[in-house]
This record gives structure tokens, sequence and C-alpha cells, in this order.
């Protein structure tokens, strides 16, 4: 019998992952492990950047209508749901990284880029880069406590980890319900993720693509 997967992340992505799980013949079992809000950011002068780098789609859902004043740089996406929400929103994804931000970074760095302005949520991770001027928070991912049976009930699933934190969050909370990490398996987005989960799973997987439809593939075949 396969195992179901559990989606620990957010809406609107919550639903789109659940949705790609059902569609493949699989059991979605939803965990919410965070909230996504807005966040006030300050205006940035798009003449002062180089560069505007985003690692996450949930940076231009949020970031409201001044993304529209920057909409002149160049931009150093993680993911492909990332490139996708950009260019949608009329930016100009000149590259689509595929192994985490550090390397992203540092290939924009090999192209020129010094003064790069780095959206994301407020929990950004390596903000300190050569090839970034400036790090701005315009969403806050929020984490939330779930009820204790109902991470109970994450036993003998195979968990998706969208992000490092989602990974860390998952271990803090089966901890609080006294479940092992020896009772689940771990579907990774990235090998940072992975990293941040920790040891004692099941089984772990890493996606070969930091892209939901790479971690859902990757989970259903801890699954299976």
């Amino acid at each position: 019998m396969s195992r179901p997967l559990a989606v620990l992340r957010p809406e609107p992505g919550a639903t789109a992952t659940a949705a790609r799980i059902t569609a493949a013949g699989h059991q979605p079992l939803r965990v919410p492990l965070f909230h996504v809000e807005q966040r006030h950011w300050p205006p940035v002068a798009a003449s002062d950047h180089d560069a505007l780098v985003l690692t996450s789609a949930n940076t231009v859902r949020h970031a409201g209508p001044q993304l529209a004043g920057l909409a002149m740089l160049p931009v150093w996406a993680i993911g492909e749901a990332t490139a996708r929400a950009a260019a949608g929103s009329g930016l100009t994804v000149v590259r689509t990284g595929t192994e985490g931000a550090e390397t992203l970074l540092d290939t924009a760095l090999e192209a020129g880029v010094r003064r790069a302005l780095w959206l994301g949520g407020e929990s950004l991770r390596l903000s300190e880069h050569p090839a970034v001027s400036r790090t701005v928070a315009v969403y806050a991912s929020t984490a939330l406590a779930p009820p204790l049976d109902a991470v109970r009930r994450l036993a003998g699933s195979v968990a998706l980890a969208h992000s490092p934190r989602a990974a860390e969050r998952l271990r803090h909370v089966l901890a609080e319900a006294g479940v092992p990490p020896s009772a689940l398996r771990l579907a990774a987005i990235s090998p940072a993720a992975a990293r941040a989960g920790g040891d004692g799973w099941d089984a772990v997987a890493v996606a070969p693509r930091p892209s939901d439809p790479a971690l859902v593939d990757a989970a259903i075949r801890l699954a299976d």
C-alpha cells in the first residue's frame, strides 16, 4: 500500500501540490506548518541595482504594486514556479537556477552582477553575498502549531519539505507530538532542505530540481 504524501506548505501552494498528488493517483495529507502574510516594504529605486533576485513565487504574490517599479531589472530566479510568476508579472527572467540560491548568486557574480536586490521572506537565508547589495522582506511566513493529533497522523507518510525552514519546523512539531523522524520519510526540495531536516528519517529523497513537480515525483518514489 502506498504511503500518503504530507503537504506542509501554506496556501496557495498547498492546493496546487495536493492537486498534483491526487492527479498522480496518490493520497495527499494536509498539515500546514506556515501561514504567509504580506509585509509593508520601503520604496526601492531600481536605478540603485543591477539585478533582481527572487527565490520564491510568494515574493511575486505578495510584493504588491511596488514590484512593477522594478521591471527594468533583469531577474535571477530560483525554481521554475518563481520564474513563471515573475514573467507573469511583467518581469524579465534572465536565469532560472536549479541548484539553490548560493549557486545562482555565484553565477550572477561571475556575470558581473554586483548590486542585486534580493526580495523574499523575513527568513531570507544567505543574505550576505558579494552579488547582493540589499535584501528586502516583502512577506512573512508565520509558523503554525498544528493539532497534535494531526501531527501524529503524519506517521507512516512521506512529508514534502518545500524549504529548509519547513524541514526544521517539521522536526520541531514531530518532537512536540512525540513522533520520531524514523516514523516518516522525507522528500526535500533541495540538499539544503534535506540537511535542515537532520538525520533519523526512515528514508530521504532530494528532488533533482527545486520545483514542486520534481518534489512530488521524488515523494512518490519514496511512497511506492
